[in-house]
């Protein structure tokens, strides 16, 4: 990916590009939905990542362009996008809040992008480029940032300026990972344990896209404010909805009217799962991990009605097929499943679930072995 970056920004711009950095795509263990509602999660960084390589402009803008479609863009970013710019918000947001943060770049940037992170799957590729880009502009300038510096001003470009309704762990694991390790991330705090993890992970894309400044997800998380509002009756100190204790899980339910019930119950379920499931993985006991995966789906499905046929139908098979877990990733509604596999079984495995989603769909998803990666680095632009 560097170096089509570099040839792209060479090919555009005529001059070779001065910084670059590279961030992961992530995937979620376990702890879905819980990070906006102040709850654990428990991510792994990708092999796939996203490039982005800078150069100085002198005309005050950000210019910008990615391999996905050669096309350049010029963008004022301290204007509002007001729902344009398409990707580009991103890249923009980021720019402002480094401007804001005190990071000088005053004729603006020229930015390109490669990228092997799948768009709309799941795996975080906003955050890869937000990430990413925060580093590359950062080295541009001569700023040294930390990783949990550059994880903040991408989760505000993200959050404030594109308006996706998203909590902090993408981008913190893009910046944060460690190669062979989970994170824990503690949404309320931002407190973070490294985990070690050894599984090996199949990662089957449905093909089913999904939007996420829009929609499903700002609907769940608007459900979850109102939980917490009615529950702060019974209990006036919560703050977030995972922190209601588990104990209490029948008076929650007697306070709530469905759907927000449902929603709740999920949430409080689902950060017990996490913490539970990352003391599993300290101790190596993959086995049990993978029960908590599939406990962890069919909450999705049920409670949180975040899951979508393809996820269910893979989930299923790899079940059958004799996986050690399997549920959806991201935000669900489509994108990625993740089967947890031993080695001898991972063959079979992969069969059935290509099997079985042709015989449901008339097509092949297709299926990548995944591990866990590093986060953000800088590249060389040479």
């Amino acid at each position: 990916m560097r170096v089509k970056a570099s040839a792209l920004f060479r090919t555009t711009f005529g001059v070779a590009p001065a910084a670059g950095a590279s961030a992961p795509g992530r995937v979620n263990l376990i702890g879905e939905h819980t990070d906006y509602n102040g709850g654990p999660v428990l991510p792994v960084a990708l092999g796939a990542r996203t490039t982005v390589v800078a150069g100085p402009a002198d005309s005050g803008l950000l210019e910008i362009v990615s391999t996905r479609d050669g096309q350049l863009a010029r963008i004022d970013y301290r204007e509002n996008p007001a729902g344009g710019w398409g990707w580009g918000a991103y890249v923009a947001g980021v720019l402002r809040e480094l401007v804001a943060a005190g990071v000088a770049l005053p004729g603006g940037a020229r930015v390109a992008v490669a990228s092997d992170v799948p768009i709309g799957a799941g795996l975080s590729s906003s955050a890869a480029l937000t990430v990413a880009t925060a580093k590359a502009l950062a080295t541009l300038a001569r700023v040294p940032l930390s990783a949990r510096q550059i994880a903040g001003i991408a989760f505000r470009a993200e959050h404030d300026h594109v308006g996706v309704r998203c909590g902090i762990m993408d981008q913190t694991i893009a910046a944060l990972a460690t190669p062979g390790h989970a994170l824990l991330i503690e949404c309320a705090s931002a407190e973070t344990r490294q985990i070690p993890f050894r599984g090996r992970l199949l990662l089957v894309d449905t093909g089913v896209r999904h939007e996420l400044a829009t929609g499903a997800l700002n609907r769940r998380r608007t459900e979850c404010e109102a939980a917490v509002a009615r529950l702060q009756l019974e209990l006036p100190e919560l703050m977030w909805l995972a922190a209601w204790p588990a104990a209490w899980l029948g008076r929650l339910k007697r306070a709530l009217p469905e759907p927000l019930r449902s929603r709740a119950v999920h949430v409080v379920g689902e950060t017990a799962r996490t913490r539970f499931g990352a003391q599993l993985l300290a101790r190596g006991r993959l086995k049990q991990f993978g029960q908590l995966l599939y406990e962890s789906h069919e909450s999705c499905r049920r409670l949180y009605e975040c899951s979508a046929p393809e996820l269910d139908l893979v989930v299923a098979a790899a079940k059958r097929a004799g996986a050690l877990g399997a549920r959806l990733s991201g935000a669900g509604w489509g994108g990625t499943a993740l089967v947890l596999v031993d080695r001898k079984r991972e063959a079979r495995i992969t069969a059935a679930v290509r099997r079985a989603f042709h015989r449901a769909y008339g097509r092949e998803p297709p299926i990548t072995v995944a591990r866990a990666s590093g986060g953000v680095r800088r590249e060389s632009v040479r």
